[in-house]
């Protein structure tokens, strides 16, 4: 079979496709015929600086659709040759992929393939920053960093349809404000926000601030908050230093902030993560959420997909086509 193999950390120019052979489940585990995979940003620190990364050589890739292939021993409520959604822990970029089975859900009702690749990471991540972490309560006001972004389309509709007062976002340039607008945001900001946001709170803040970015960025969202904020990190897509957040930073304003990884969620609790998503993925089946692909490369283009995200122009969900 194909798959997309890093055997050294670099640029996109190190995805090499090689044949390989195709896995096999063992207990508790599933082998899914891939159809579409997702591209994430974690893939992206993963090929560069080995994010999340045990050894080389590795396959990238963390969600896929397709059609179950094998079973493991003890697996049920499967099917050989159902049609599931999935999130792995790395191998997705491949022909066949083997993942747990906690962690592969049969498609939610009109809900096609295509689609179905979109959901694993975005949707479960986007439903836990709005309601589960958040805890987003009906008029209240949040600001979303990367809102053109698959995960910050997903919580622009969610943050909406929650009876949010006001949803903010952040973005890298005027054409992804544009974009984001028409996923649930009233006002979006370009590049500095947090004299934006000040002026149009009335200088009160917002009440949730969701960052995947960390450093400055972090820095500015906590002041951005709100008396008894809320910021929630997701991400450090900017690979700055942690920073430790203390007293002096949290007292004056009563603020909070707490941490969300579904990759972490999905190894340290399977049970809350597939609780977490097959919520989540209610959202979708019902058409709260719509979440845009705005790019799809075959499996052999993956080095251009990775161009395309690394270069912050991209928007929405980008997909690699496998099987189709």
């Amino acid at each position: 079979m194909r798959a997309v193999e890093v055997r050294e950390y670099g640029g996109p120019e190190v995805l090499k496709v090689v044949e390989t052979d195709v896995p096999r489940p063992g207990p508790g585990q599933v082998s899914v015929d891939v159809s579409y995979t997702g591209v994430n940003f974690a893939d992206l620190k993963a090929r560069a600086e080995g994010y999340r990364v045990p050894s080389l050589p590795f396959v990238p890739g963390l969600e896929v659709s397709g059609r179950v292939r094998e079973l493991g021993a003890d697996v049920e409520g499967l099917a050989v040759g159902q049609e599931v959604a999935a999130l792995t822990a790395g191998g997705a970029y491949a022909d066949v992929v083997v993942t747990d089975a906690v962690t592969v859900f049969p498609l939610p009702p009109g809900i096609d393939l295509r689609t179905a690749a979109t959901l694993p990471t975005v949707l479960p991540t986007a439903y836990a920053l709005v309601h589960t972490v958040g805890r987003l309560q009906p008029g209240e006001t949040l600001l979303v960093q990367g809102a053109a972004g698959g995960v910050g389309t997903a919580v622009g509709q969610l943050a909406k349809a929650a009876g949010a007062g006001a949803v903010y976002g952040v973005v890298s340039g005027a054409g992804k404000a544009e974009f984001a607008r028409r996923y649930g945001y009233d006002d979006v900001f370009v590049g500095e926000f947090e004299a934006p946001v000040r002026a149009a709170t009335g200088g009160r803040g917002v009440d949730l601030v969701l960052d995947p970015v960390g450093g400055d960025t972090f820095r500015a969202g906590l002041a951005s908050l709100a008396t008894f904020g809320r910021l929630v990190s997701f991400g450090n897509a900017s690979s700055a230093e942690p920073w430790q957040v203390g007293q002096p930073e949290l007292y004056p304003g009563a603020r909070s902030v707490s941490g969300f990884s579904i990759l972490t969620l999905a190894q340290n609790d399977p049970a809350a993560f597939r609780a977490l998503a097959e919520r989540a993925f209610t959202k979708a089946a019902d058409g709260t959420v719509a979440l845009p692909v705005t790019a799809e490369f075959e499996l052999a283009e993956a080095a251009e997909a990775h161009r395309l995200m690394g270069a912050r122009t991209s928007t929405g969900k980008l997909l690699l086509r496998v099987t189709g």
